[in-house]
């Protein structure tokens, strides 16, 4: 699988290319097309294409705080990139369970300026479920929208068609709000987790398509945390090759409480272990790019994992 990963053709463009720079495309399809380069040079070097998470919030479950100066933020950025990311996810509102709605203000004084800085240099997508401040930063240069409410509001899908953006689809159910904490959802929520996700995600990209998104920029992303028990999430991640077979798929579960039921209960910066292990398991299963906070250990491992599986295959 590795080795048939490793014959695939690189970008098209090289992920620093910036869409201004891309003449001989219509300037509706140059943010799309470079989501998809971004996410072909991560597939051709590390078999995964690595999403670095740069959150620019106080209270983000993981990293909230750390990043909230644009100074620090921009050079956190550029170190992501050197350690092996080829696309950047700017989050600037915290999706973490409990956490209040931001208005689109201060979203954009948030991650705007640093949208501005970084995109000539890398591949961003802007996480966030507002119209608005996805216009902004596509508008700056961001070349795809992270949307964790699954395209339910129909603003979001006509912006990004607007711009000829990339998506990422995540997948949640309405109600995201109402959990109380993480993991925290009815087991009974779903009579089988894996079907419904998709079927819910395959519905969710027809919407898009129909307000004139490509179908081959959208991502999809099973949600693992988002409206899920933890065991929904391990679940939908041992079943990531069977999602694969509907699109190409972005996992997200580096640091998420879900990995604890295996690694026990530590806190989110212990679970760097079942982070990448995670994110090799994806990989491994069909998933084309991972979204991660980690991306120097990560990216050890993945090129790590391909090296064995070459040199034993040359055995």
């Amino acid at each position: 699988l590795h080795a048939a990963r490793a014959e695939r053709p690189g970008p098209r463009y090289p992920p620093s290319v910036t869409f201004e720079a891309l003449p001989v495309l219509r300037a509706s399809d140059a943010r799309a097309e470079r989501f998809l380069s971004a996410i072909e040079a991560g597939v051709a070097s590390h078999g995964a294409a690595l999403l670095a998470v740069l959150n620019v919030t106080p209270d983000s479950f993981s990293d909230g705080g750390l990043y909230l100066e644009q100074a620090h933020a921009v050079a956190h950025a550029r170190s992501l990139v050197a350690a092996g990311a080829t696309l950047l996810d700017v989050g600037a509102e915290s999706t973490r369970p409990g956490a209040p709605p931001v208005p689109h203000e201060e979203q954009l004084r948030r991650a705007l300026p640093v949208v501005e800085a970084l995109a000539a240099e890398v591949a961003i997508t802007i996480d966030t479920t507002s119209a608005e401040v996805a216009r902004a930063c596509l508008a700056a240069g961001a070349v795809a929208v992270n949307d964790v409410s699954c395209a339910h509001d129909a603003r979001l899908g006509e912006v990004a068609a607007e711009f000829g953006a990339g998506y990422i689809l995540s997948h949640a159910r309405p109600g995201q709000s109402a959990m109380a904490t993480f993991g925290a959802w009815p087991e009974d929520a779903y009579a089988d987790v894996l079907r419904e996700v998709t079927d819910e995600l395959r519905e969710g990209r027809a919407r898009l398509v129909r307000l004139g998104v490509r179908e081959d920029a959208v991502l999809l992303d099973p949600g693992l945390g988002f409206t899920k028990s933890s065991l929904h999430s391990a679940r939908l991640l041992a079943g990531v090759g069977e999602l694969a077979k509907e699109g190409p798929v972005l996992i997200g579960s580096s640091r998420k409480s879900f990995l604890t039921l295996a690694a026990g209960p530590v806190p989110p910066a212990e679970r760097l272990g079942a982070s990448i292990a995670a994110a090799l398991w994806a990989a491994r299963h069909g998933a084309r790019a991972v979204r991660v906070h980690d991306v120097t250990e990560t990216a050890q491992a993945l090129l790590t994992e391909r090296f064995l599986a070459r040199v034993g295959s040359d055995a």
